[in-house]
């Protein structure tokens, strides 16, 4: 079976654990989003992921009442450690053996980041999860996963969002919205497409990281553009 990528990180909205919960983790869900995961990695690829937080607090959120921005993305932050501790517990009770990589030091609770330490987990075989964004306030999560990406030396940065690919305005608000299959990284930063911020894009185009933007939702999806297959938006140089 031919691979499209060999070595990818995946990026994971905190919004997508929530399942059809108003908030929070949805186990079943992180329990699917885990076996798509080791579906993948049985294939022979290298997996490392990065996860969001929206499903327990957005730092905008106090922003945009007033409170202090530094403070509310820390607390972001923090979320994000949650929601990778639960991946890793999803992963780790279907056999995959997985890390938890903080870019906050919080050394009782999982290991600190640093470039040599992912390598070296993700060449023992083992899935890492960053979490802690950046570890820095003013950057969003979709711009630590184009980061990592570049740091692992990722084939490509998979996106699990709620639709499967990128449309020219939000199908759910406007039904006869344009799907793509294939765009540049200029295409998306110049026509505004709201996939990913404009750093996170910026930044796999100065690393010619593709973006693979597709439905987290559908099971298996994951492996099947793996494999060639599956239906997707293809963000490339």
């Amino acid at each position: 079976m031919t691979l499209r990528f060999k070595r990818v990180l995946l990026k994971v909205s905190g919004e997508a654990l929530m399942g059809q919960q108003g908030f929070g983790i949805d186990v079943a869900v992180a329990d699917r989003i885990a076996g798509d995961i080791r579906e993948a990695r049985e294939l022979g690829v290298e997996i490392s992921v990065v996860i969001g937080g929206g499903n327990i607090f957005r730092g905008v959120a106090v922003a945009s009442k007033g409170g202090d921005r530094v403070t509310g993305d820390h607390m972001g932050m923090l979320a994000t450690v949650i929601n990778a501790l639960a991946l890793r517990t999803s992963l780790t009770k279907i056999g995959v053996d997985a890390i938890v990589l903080s870019a906050i030091a919080m050394p009782e609770i999982c290991e600190s980041f640093s470039q040599r330490a992912a390598l070296a987990h993700a060449e023992a075989g083992r899935v890492v999860i960053f979490a802690g964004g950046t570890g820095n306030p003013f950057f969003t999560t979709d711009s630590a996963a184009a980061l990592r990406a570049a740091e692992m030396g990722a084939h490509a940065l998979f996106k699990g969002t709620q639709v499967d690919g990128i449309y020219s305005a939000d199908p759910k608000f406007v039904p006869d919205a344009t799907r793509f299959d294939q765009l540049t990284h200029d295409d998306v930063l110049s026509r505004g497409l709201a996939v990913m911020d404009v750093t996170a894009v910026a930044l796999a185009r100065e690393n010619h990281i593709p973006i693979v933007v597709f439905s987290i939702h559908e099971q298996g999806e994951f492996t099947r553009i793996l494999t060639g297959g599956g239906r997707s938006t293809i963000v490339s140089d």
